[in-house]
């Protein structure tokens, strides 16, 4: 008898305004849903205004689900760290704020351990560079975004932030991991 394979991942990350993020981990090959949202802080059920604000400690993230058949977590880091910069605090580009902060949280302890040695290879790799400042947290609650913000790439190609930011992000991950892009999924 032949046992199909159910299992499910789920990865939380933030690096920057998640309309970036969500448009890069939709591309990849194993990844089964991106929603843009928020998590990490102290308020309970904020909105985009309360969270753009600054005062809730959350920031934008994206909850991926993945199948770890297809895509490791590892594989996940590999493009999550590509695709922002993770040497700045509370910040990505001209969004500032910790709303904007870099940060991974897990799900569970194998996820921690993963993040931390990654953090650390990229701290002992890079001599010269800046350290990373992206936070290692355990995830506790996810608040989806707004409607308004679900597919926004997608959805609005031909507006300037998606033209000069998110789809330079996407030429570079297309670029530095074609191995793990779903054809079928590219923008």
């Amino acid at each position: 008898m032949m046992h199909t394979n159910t299992m499910k991942g789920t990865a939380v990350l933030g690096g920057g305004c998640f309309w970036c993020t969500e448009a890069v981990f939709k591309m990849l090959k194993g990844v089964t849903s991106v929603e843009p949202g928020y998590a990490g802080g102290h308020t309970a059920n904020p909105t985009y205004s309360s969270v753009s604000a600054g005062d809730t400690g959350n920031t934008e993230v994206v909850k991926i689900e993945f199948d770890p058949n297809v895509i490791i977590f590892h594989d996940l880091l590999t493009v999550f760290f590509a695709a922002h910069d993770a040497t700045q605090i509370n910040r990505q580009g001209n969004d500032i704020g910790e709303q904007y902060r870099s940060i991974i949280l897990y799900t569970n302890i194998a996820q921690k351990a993963v993040a931390e040695k990654f953090i650390e290879e990229l701290n002992d790799s890079a001599d010269e560079g800046d350290a990373i400042v992206t936070e290692v947290k355990k995830f506790e609650t996810f608040y989806p975004a707004e409607q308004e913000h679900i597919d926004y790439y997608a959805q609005n190609k031909n507006k300037g932030y998606c033209q000069i930011v998110i789809a330079p992000k996407l030429q570079k991950v297309q670029q530095q991991f074609s191995a793990l892009l779903d054809r079928n999924k590219l923008h």
